[in-house]
Formats: structure tokens, sequence, C-alpha cells
């Protein structure tokens, strides 16, 4: 394997997978880029991303719409929902390389341990934690608002080496101009990443409103906070307590954003399905082990629930 110029897969090129492959690429690294339904318009007009950090991107890019065209790939990074990660399985076995490393750019809880199973054994799954503002505007078309930030963890693989993989994985990303450490706990990393996405995710849905209005009205800035400390205690009954003051860190990140619609927003105007058993019905299982009950949580979960299965009816 050429640690020199790795090969890069991306498995669901939308907002996340098409903003980090984009970067990567223009960097100079050698990107592959899988699609489906943008597959057409991404071979046609290249992929472009409209930053407000780094002005306008585009570029023709290497794009596929099958995985069994794709070159076989010493890193792929994950950008698909986890609610497609049994169709994606088989995606990323075809495409990775011997000894490959498999990055999941997926929100929530759970999402490793339910693809490992169906990897091959030589292959090092982490996971990665997105912390950005950025979504589709139109096929091939990405809009970044703010942020950028890629922490990874490990997961699993065949045998040592777990810190040499994931300082080779962010030296990529920082090498693309993407800020990225190496966390030493993957499990602690995930519920930090769900202290903002279990209120700002949700509420975008429940409430039909952005993080700016979320933000400026007293009776759903108490309802952040008061979601964001449960997730802290959730992490804490599950064994990860989490660095003083997090929550709070978080909440003036939020204040000083710019207006954005969280992911679960897009895909409920879009009537996709919604995460929300990897960042609600994962973490709330682990907390119930625990002994520990959520229940602001678990009313937002039962909401959000009813919305779903609304929304895939009609």
């Amino acid at each position: 394997m050429d640690s020199g110029n790795p090969r890069i897969g991306i498995i669901g090129s939308g907002a996340i997978g098409g903003f980090y492959g984009l970067m990567l690429a223009r960097a100079g690294f050698d990107v592959h880029f899988l699609l489906r339904s943008e597959f057409s318009a991404v071979q046609a007009n290249g992929l472009t991303v409209n930053s407000d950090v780094h002005g306008q991107l585009h570029m023709k890019v290497q794009a596929y719409a099958n995985a069994a065209d794709m070159p076989p790939c010493d890193w792929l990074l994950v950008g698909a929902k986890a609610t497609s990660n049994a169709e994606l399985a088989p995606l990323i076995v075809q495409a990775a390389a011997a000894g490959a490393k498999v990055v999941l750019l997926q929100n929530g809880l759970g999402v490793e341990e339910q693809l490992r199973p169906a990897l091959r054994p030589d292959l090092h799954l982490l996971g990665g934690l997105c912390f950005i503002c950025v979504n589709r505007e139109a096929p091939g078309v990405i809009r970044h608002q703010a942020l950028g930030a890629v922490n990874l963890g490990y997961h699993s693989g065949p045998g040592e080496g777990a810190g040499a993989v994931l300082e080779q994985g962010a030296a990529l990303f920082r090498a693309a101009g993407v800020d990225s450490q190496a966390m030493d706990n993957l499990g602690q990393a995930r519920w930090q990443k769900l202290v903002w996405n279990v209120p700002y995710n949700g509420l975008s849905v429940l409430l039909q409103a952005s993080t700016t209005p979320l933000m400026s009205d007293p009776s759903s800035r108490d309802l952040v906070r008061a979601l964001m400390a449960e997730v802290v205690q959730g992490a804490s009954a599950c064994g990860h307590v989490l660095p003083d003051g997090y929550a709070e860190h978080l909440f003036r990140v939020t204040e000083q954003m710019p207006d954005y619609w969280p992911s679960m927003y897009h895909d409920h105007a879009q009537q996709r399905p919604l995460e929300l058993q990897a960042i609600y019905g994962e973490p709330l299982a682990r907390a119930r082990e625990a002994g520990c009950s959520l229940p602001r949580i678990e009313a937002l979960y039962q909401a959000l629930a009813f919305i779903d299965r609304r929304n895939q009816q009609s």
C-alpha cells in the first residue's frame, strides 16, 4: 500500500462525503466517489462546494455508479446515513483494498457495532465525528456554512497499530486543510457528539426551527440545555465522564454559529427516514441498561418516531 498517496474512496457522496472528498481531491489525493441518485449530475458537471470558509470549490471528480467499477481503495470514508448501513456493507467490502481503513462519518451510537460483523476481518474500522455546518443544495452542489473538523476514534481491526492508523487518518485530513485529531476513546467521543445532535436535530424537526430561532427563545433555550444535561447524564451512567462544562461550551458555540438547519430537518423535509435509532434509540437503550432514565430524550424520541412513521406512510 502506498502510504505516500493512498487511494481514497467516498461511499455516499452527499453533503458530508462530498465536502471532505472534494477537500482531499483539491489537496492532490487520489479520490474516487461512489454516487447513487446524483451520479449523472456529478459525472457531467463535477462537484461544487459553495463554502463561506473556503470560497467556491469546483472540480471534475472520479465518479462511479457501482462499487464494482471502483479501484480498490486504501481508505474509505462512509458519508451515507446510518439508516442505510445494511445496504452499505457489501459496497464497502467490494471497494476496500486488503487491510483498508473504513471511517464511518456518521452520527449516533452503535453504528460501528452494526456494521462490523458484515465487514472483512482484515479491515480497520474507525468512527469519524464531523463538526460541520453543511448541506446539499442541489445534485452535486454542497453548501458549507461553518466549521469542518473531523475527530477520529478507532473501533476494531486486525492486530495492533490502532494509534498509528488514527494518526495516519488525522494526517490525511490535516493535509487537506481540515482540522482533525485522534480521540483515545471512540465511545466517549460519540457521546460527546450526541450532546449537540440530540437537542438540535430533534427540535429542528419537532419545532420546525433552525438553530438561531432555537437559541433566541427562552423556552427552547431551556429545553436545549435540559436535553444536553440528560445526554451528559446518560454518558456518565455508561462510564463516559464528559469534560467539565462541555455542554455549556457547545451551547455557546451554537449561539455564535450562522443560522443552520441540522441534517435531520433536511431528511424530514425530503421525507427520508430519520436517523432515530442511532441518535436516540441506542443511547436510550444503553442508559436504560445502566439503570438511568432520560425522560426528556425519551419524549423527544417518541414524538419524532410518530413524525417519521407518518412521513414514511405518506
